[in-house]
């Protein structure tokens, strides 16, 4: 069975995003289009549906690295403020955004909080994960058939 590990990133956030539309309980909240993903972006996000491939992003990070937490996702999706004249510095990423992606993922029933730990991923969301790779590992092959490592 193919897994995250087995296909690109990129491509498996993008198919993530494409089945996470289907799901009633992620929504992109009111404030999204108008909100920075942090400190060290200039503007808002210009793609319509930045909210979904957010969202598959965090649910990739937390299958990957579980439990992870607010805080780890924010360093995560974080980078380098442009501080003028003095040296760039790293700062983190909006929590706010991640908070809520991971408020909805729980409200779908794809991750689960343990404890004292931060999230993990649930049986569902490893199977919409999952199956999701396994497209992407089909489309990527069916492309280039001599990569047969992907």
């Amino acid at each position: 069975m193919t897994t995250v590990y087995d296909v690109p990133a990129t491509a498996l956030i993008s198919e993530a995003a494409k089945k996470l539309t289907e799901v009633k309980e992620i929504q992109a909240p009111e404030w999204a289009p108008f909100v920075k993903t942090g400190i060290h972006t200039e503007k808002p996000p210009v793609q319509d549906d930045w909210w979904h491939t957010r969202v598959a992003a965090v649910l990739r990070k937390v299958y990957t690295e579980g439990p992870v937490g607010t805080e780890t996702l924010r360093a995560h999706f974080g980078g380098f403020r442009d501080r003028g004249n003095r040296p760039n510095h790293a700062v983190k990423g909006s929590g706010s955004i991640a908070r809520t992606a991971l408020q909805q993922l729980e409200a779908a029933g794809l991750v689960q909080t343990v404890q004292a730990q931060g999230r993990v991923v649930t049986a569902e969301g490893r199977s919409l994960m999952d199956n999701a790779a396994h497209t992407v590992r089909a489309v990527v092959q069916k492309a280039v058939p001599e990569l047969k490592k992907y």
